[in-house]
């Protein structure tokens, strides 16, 4: 076990750990401690505490003294070297036409090394620029390129939502994002409802991501449950002692009703074709003594007509009664 303190150097920065030794410190103290970039302003965040060796790492910087009323004079001074160092990159970036844009601006606390934060789309080629810019500073300077997430942190601003950015008030670190939240939340996959400022999915997604995957693993019913109900298949027996089986059978009663029904729909469609035959026929037959007035008279019912309505009847099947009760009519016509 090692006894470690947390310090942020920025408003909702990381944390980093750093050795305490015999300094007594608690949550909100400002102090000095000594980094790989050389000597830096700090304030506790997480008061002394043991953790394991594993979840440090190795070596384990110093904290140097509490910070006192001198060094917050330096820190003052240091932030109006910022700004004044910000409008001349500006300056130098638009004399050199670069495509990147100037975000923020640091001093280190001992003055060693300035730090230009910037974006751009693609690499950009700054060698020329940073030694114009150490021939007016006269210190190191480092150009660090940022992500559009890592802007919006430093600049800050006020979401979709109404409130402060989540980035630049509470997150120390930026956790991925997927689509997939979005979609197990049920939200509109709009890309300008659920994304930041900054373009990208909004940090939030990621708060209720493990409450809704909860809750639709609890939801989902267990692997040995039964189902009360089972579907009817292709392949289900006809034993008639479980439920498919009486569906089937039910399907096969349903079906032989329905073949009864248009069998004796086709006998009565005979035996009325038969009764018009038979009508026909003794149309037909002229009465004794009244041949001419047959002939010569006009026909109520003309014999070319009824033809050519029997040869627009709607054909059907027949089977082999019918055709021999077709044969006995044609024999009798």
């Amino acid at each position: 076990m090692v006894k470690v303190v947390g310090v942020r150097f920025k408003h909702a920065g990381k944390i980093y750990y750093f050795d305490p030794g015999d300094i007594e410190l608690t949550a909100g103290d400002p102090v000095i401690v000594e980094t790989v970039r050389g000597m830096e302003y700090g304030q506790v965040v997480v008061a002394p505490k043991e953790v394991d060796e594993s979840d440090v790492v190795q070596p384990l910087k110093q904290v140097l003294r509490r910070a006192t009323e001198a060094d917050m004079e330096i820190l003052a001074e240091n932030a109006e070297k910022e700004r004044s160092a910000f409008q001349i990159g500006l300056e130098k970036i638009e004399k050199h036409g670069l495509p990147m844009k100037l975000v923020d601006v640091e001093y280190t606390f001992d003055n060693s090394k300035v730090i230009f934060y910037f974006t751009a789309d693609g690499r950009v080629d700054f060698r020329e620029l940073v030694k114009d810019l150490a021939s007016v500073f006269r210190t190191r300077i480092e150009l660090r390129q940022i992500g559009v997430r890592d802007q919006a942190k430093m600049l800050g601003g006020l979401g979709p939502c109404g409130r402060p950015l989540c980035c630049a008030t509470f997150l120390g670190d930026f956790e991925p994002v997927s689509i997939k939240m979005a979609k197990e939340q049920n939200l509109s996959l709009n890309p300008s409802k659920i994304s930041g400022i900054c373009g990208r999915l909004m940090c939030c997604l990621k708060f209720e991501a493990e409450v809704y995957k909860t809750e639709k693993e609890d939801s989902k019913p267990e692997t040995g449950e039964e189902s009360q109900e089972e579907p009817l298949t292709e392949g289900a027996c006809v034993c008639g002692g479980c439920p498919g089986c009486g569906l089937a059978e039910a399907a096969v009663e349903e079906s032989d009703s329905e073949a009864e029904a248009e069998e004796s729909d086709t006998r009565a469609e005979d035996e009325l074709e038969e009764t018009a035959v038979q009508e026909d026929e003794r149309d037909e037959a002229p009465a004794p003594g009244k041949e001419d007035a047959v002939q010569d008279g006009p026909s109520t019912k003309p014999k070319g007509n009824r033809r050519r309505k029997r040869r627009y009847r709607r054909p059907r099947k027949r089977t082999k009664k019918d055709d021999r009760k077709q044969s006995r009519s044609n024999e009798k016509k």
